[in-house]
């Protein structure tokens, strides 16, 4: 049984990229693991843990949620991305 974290920062993925990316790691897993066998599905476990933005450094940069939300757009109440004004 594979047991899968995906490590990101808070505030870069919203819910329908989550679920995106949970169903394509699920897939990958049942190719790969389970060679196919859809059965194998209910054997996939993935998990995203998100972390505040102070958590992290890239670049030699700790990002702040401005930031992200400058170079993703903001994430609203419902958990989708609103479209960054051009």
């Amino acid at each position: 049984m594979p047991n899968i974290t995906i490590s990101t920062v808070r505030g870069i993925l919203d819910a329908a990229q989550k679920k995106t990316l949970l169903e394509r790691i699920t897939n990958l897993m049942v190719e790969i693991e389970g060679q196919g066998n859809p059965d194998f599905r209910s054997k996939v476990w993935i998990k995203i843990e998100e972390q505040e933005p102070g958590h992290w450094m890239a670049g030699g940069l700790i990002p702040t949620p401005e930031m992200i939300a400058g170079a993703f757009g903001e994430i609203g109440a419902d958990g989708q991305r609103v479209a960054k004004e051009k």
